[in-house]
């Protein structure tokens, strides 16, 4: 079992287990057609996010092969919900996991993404000991791809029309990083 410590701290966010406060700022970017348009969610009432904030989201701890922990993205210096971000633990025999992460467009080109998922690699290479973490992203959501290859997940495959999501065929392009990589990196942020 893993419990971290919260608030995960980088140079500018808190990364926190979210909670019902979090139901109206989600809002801005869960209901957002185009926001939500590469997740595995359509849009979002305050009602969703309210019953998701209370199932599927709760998880700030790890007990057992397939749980996820799910965490605000904050910001240190105004306490503004800026977006969440997700880890799953997809394996205890392969020690992997894979990340997922949305912010509200209203904080893109910022770095936060890039920040935010730094501290999942973190948490799942140092904290829960993964060997290996993923992304899976449609090959269209070139912001998803830059924030992975800026943190240096190697591009492993590119699965044409691989997946009917949202009424129409995606090519996915999966990413990879293990903890030796991720523990060699200078440049972390």
């Amino acid at each position: 079992m893993l419990s971290p410590e919260y608030p995960l701290r980088t140079a500018r966010l808190l990364l926190r287990p979210l909670g019902d406060a979090d139901a109206e700022p989600m809002l801005a970017y869960k209901s957002d057609a185009e926001n939500v348009r590469f997740v595995p969610y359509g849009v979002l009432s305050i009602e969703d996010i309210r019953e998701r904030l209370r199932t599927t989201w709760a998880g700030s701890v790890f007990t057992a092969e397939g749980d996820a922990v799910c965490l605000g993205v904050e910001e240190q210096g105004t306490g503004r919900l800026v977006g969440d971000v997700v880890l799953f633990w997809r394996s205890e025999r392969d020690r992997a996991g894979e990340v997922g992460y949305i912010l509200d467009p209203a904080f893109a080109g910022r770095g936060y993404a890039t920040e935010a998922v730094a501290a999942l690699l973190d948490l799942g290479f140092d904290g829960l000991g993964l060997h290996r973490i993923t992304a899976r992203i449609d090959e269209r959501n070139t912001a998803s791809v830059g924030v992975v290859e800026r943190l240096g997940f190697r591009r492993e495959a590119r699965l044409v029309e691989s997946s009917w999501f949202k009424g129409e065929w995606a090519t996915m392009l999966e990413y990879g990083m293990l903890a030796a990589e991720w523990a060699a990196r200078a440049d972390r942020p």
